[in-house]
């Protein structure tokens, strides 16, 4: 509810831009909606994919420390299974075995979108998927490779959105990490178009904990 949020979302410290220090924990902002059954469930839904990137950087030997705000630390190091909801995905057909993980979040959390009637979640969720497969088949076609073996979860994927001058500049990018900037910087760009400033309901908490997952991932990457 508005009146619920406004104090609660008043309350939080105000977000910097991209390259800031984040203000506050993705754990501490999770904390905030323990009252609140809706909000955690949004909160969490985009969280985990907080975690999941985490525990992609870990296991490729790129993070040494893990701090998830959903998923436990051994879930996040591969130590203990995943939660249901990530392994419901097959993973025989896929040629990347992580990528099943993606397809199952991808799908959790379009779930929680509809169940919830957020029309952030799903927009989020859809750009998001929309992005990541236009990146794969960039990289499937530039290597001579069929795009539909690295496709995740297309069906919630957004596909009326022109990807192809975020490749470009993505593709002459000096080098991976700047590459991984030019991606967020677009992530960054609809974010703020669709935040839902100053609305106060549970659809402005969830922007504000995408957004601090942006903030949070630049300063892990620079440190």
């Amino acid at each position: 509810m508005v009146a619920d949020n406004y104090y609660r979302i008043s309350a939080l410290p105000a977000l910097g831009d991209l390259g800031s220090a984040p203000p506050i924990s993705l754990a501490a902002l999770r904390e905030q909606t323990s009252d609140r059954p809706q909000a955690r469930t949004l909160v969490d839904a985009l969280l985990v994919f907080d975690d999941l990137r985490q525990r992609e950087a870990f296991l490729a030997g790129e993070l040494k420390d893990v701090a998830p705000a959903v998923l436990t630390p051994a879930q996040v190091r591969n130590e203990d299974p995943l939660p249901e909801f990530l392994t419901a995905e097959e993973t025989a057909s896929r040629r990347v075995a992580a990528d099943a993980v993606w397809a199952a979040y991808f799908h959790h959390a379009a779930r929680v979108a509809q169940r919830q009637a957020s029309e952030f979640l799903a927009g989020w969720v859809s750009h998001e998927v929309g992005m990541r497969n236009a990146l794969a088949t960039a990289r499937a076609q530039a290597l001579g490779l069929d795009p539909a073996a690295y496709l995740v979860a297309p069906e919630v994927g957004r596909y009326d959105a022109d990807f192809s001058p975020l490749i470009r500049e993505w593709a002459a990018a000096p080098d991976p990490m700047a590459g991984v900037r030019v991606l967020d910087r677009a992530r960054w760009a609809w974010l703020r178009e669709h935040d839902a400033w100053f609305s106060f309901g549970d659809e402005e908490l969830a922007a504000y904990a995408a957004k601090l997952m942006l903030i949070v991932r630049w300063h892990r990457l620079s440190a």
